[in-house]
């Protein structure tokens, strides 16, 4: 008697007549400009190219689009190994003959792997759920693009109409599989309870913006935007050969002499700008508006302000919320310094990957340079003593958030609640034997919370000793002083900022 599993997979190897009867149908189709069009997309889809192409397109637009490309891009690899070397492998299945279609329709080299399930109607659904999940409008927009590239393979008569809708469901499944490893971007701005009074400030009368436009595409000045938003508002351009802090002190004590005396800050630049402006207006007692115009604008993303009238229209109601910085004080040779962290600071492997990114930056772009320096700097690594805490410890790297961030796995990527009065601390042992690649197989298979090699931690202030000289921190991708001890706080609701 055949086990029930047999009997299953042997009807899936069969052609049914729902399977013949729809190919009938599509072959009855009349000769339209429409056969020469699904044989180029179904040609174009050929190992996937065609979802590079779009890829591509999708990334160089950035944001959430360049998330939906990586992601479909993810999706459409897992979708594809699933298909090719493991569906197809255990459920093999002849394709449909060469005669089922019209001579004008056939394509000049049939495939001749099994026909169950169909591999481009896989990639097809992977990449547009994948897509979708990070950005729903341009999954919706690339639904068509995918529709036609499944139909083409029953138009060119290549798979059984079961053999695509099989293949849809293995995409779909795959892609959704990648959120296992991979969490899907969270748009939402951070909460926070906190309330904060601020001056209206119209058309930015009063107020010191600074304008880097070095930050992001240098081809792409945020000056206009500025301009745009805040018309009465001095600007300040960064001096390179000034610390932009000193520089931003000195300009509002002026404004404060010959008056009127600033009533907010602005800023229009990257994480490492806003920091810097972030860290005077929290000295100052100034409320700060920000426009993002770096490569990534993690803070201003979880503040809530995505784009230039998001900060208008904050401005000019008054609009404010009181959020947390984290605060660090570094003792080292040079006596003791103290900085704001608006995002995250750490030791370890991450300064020495920004100070190599910016010596390769000076001949290459910057994204490939960030690509090159991580590689480089893993490769080379080495664990260094500290007192964590007051515990002894031996550590690859040590990373501190201001605020708690989410997931709690190796990528965190957003803050929920911008007012917990919390640090994130996460670091990776070096003492347990290899380390490095039980640190690995946790990523891969999401088991770091069981892990012994990598700790989590919410608290309030942490202390950190080094035991082998001295290191330098990095604040928000900027390298900072040398130091010996370090220790972190939380400030609650250390800045007021305009959001609407």
């Amino acid at each position: 008697m055949t086990p029930p599993l047999l009997r299953r997979v042997a009807a899936l190897q069969r052609v049914g007549r729902p399977d013949r009867r729809l190919m009938a149908r599509s072959a009855a189709l009349p000769r339209t400009r429409a056969d020469d069009l699904l044989t180029m997309i179904t040609r174009s889809a050929d190992k996937a190219v065609l979802w590079w192409v779009v890829a591509g397109v999708l990334a160089a637009r950035g944001g959430a689009s360049r998330r939906a490309a990586l992601r479909g891009i993810g999706s459409v690899g897992f979708a594809s190994l699933s298909a090719s070397f493991v569906a197809k492998e255990l459920l093999p299945r002849r394709r449909p003959a060469a005669s089922a279609v019209p001579q004008h329709r056939r394509l000049d080299r049939r495939p001749a792997s099994s026909s169950f399930p169909s591999g481009h109607a896989a990639s097809a659904a992977a990449f547009i759920t994948g897509a979708f999940q990070e950005s729903p409008a341009t999954g919706v927009a690339l639904l068509p693009l995918g529709a036609a590239v499944a139909y083409s393979r029953v138009h060119t008569g290549v798979h059984w109409p079961t053999d695509v809708g099989a293949g849809a469901a293995l995409g779909v499944a795959a892609s959704f599989a990648t959120r296992h490893w991979w969490p899907v971007h969270d748009d939402r701005p951070g909460r926070t309870a906190h309330r904060a009074d601020a001056p209206l400030m119209v058309d930015g009368e009063d107020m010191l913006a600074v304008v880097n436009p070095a930050s992001g595409d240098p081809a792409d000045d945020p000056t206009p935007e500025v301009r745009f938003a805040w018309p009465k508002a001095d600007l300040l351009y960064p001096d390179p050969d000034t610390d932009l802090r000193s520089q931003i002190t000195a300009e509002i004590a002026r404004r404060t002499d010959t008056g009127p005396a600033v009533r907010a800050l602005g800023v229009a630049g990257g994480d490492g700008t806003v920091a810097a402006v972030a860290s005077v207006a929290a000295d100052t007692g100034l409320p700060l508006a920000l426009i993002p115009a770096g490569t990534l604008n993690h803070f201003a993303r979880d503040v809530g302000v995505r784009s230039m009238p998001d900060a208008d229209v904050a401005t000019e109601h008054g609009s404010a919320v009181g959020i947390d910085l984290g605060e660090v004080s570094v003792h080292g040779p040079s006596g003791t310094h103290r900085r704001w962290f608006v995002n995250t600071a750490s030791l370890g492997g991450y300064p020495e990957m920004v100070r190599l990114r910016e010596k390769i930056e000076q001949r290459h772009p910057k994204w490939p340079s960030a690509v090159i320096a991580m590689i480089r700097v893993l490769r080379r690594a080495k664990p260094f003593p500290v007192r964590l805490g007051g515990k002894r410890a031996l550590v690859w790297l040590v990373f501190v958030g201001n605020g708690t961030y989410a997931p709690k796995g190796f990528w965190p990527n957003r803050r929920p609640a911008l007012d917990t009065g919390l640090l994130d601390v996460r670091y990776l042992r070096a003492d347990v034997p290899y380390s490095r690649a039980r640190f690995v197989l946790s990523v891969v298979t999401k088991t770091l919370h069981a892990s012994r090699v990598y700790r989590q931690r919410d608290l309030p202030a942490l202390d950190v000793e080094l035991l082998d000289g001295y290191r330098r921190l990095a604040t928000d991708g900027e390298i900072g002083p040398l130091g010996r001890e370090f220790r972190f706080r939380s400030r609650p609701s250390a800045l007021t900022i305009y959001r609407r």
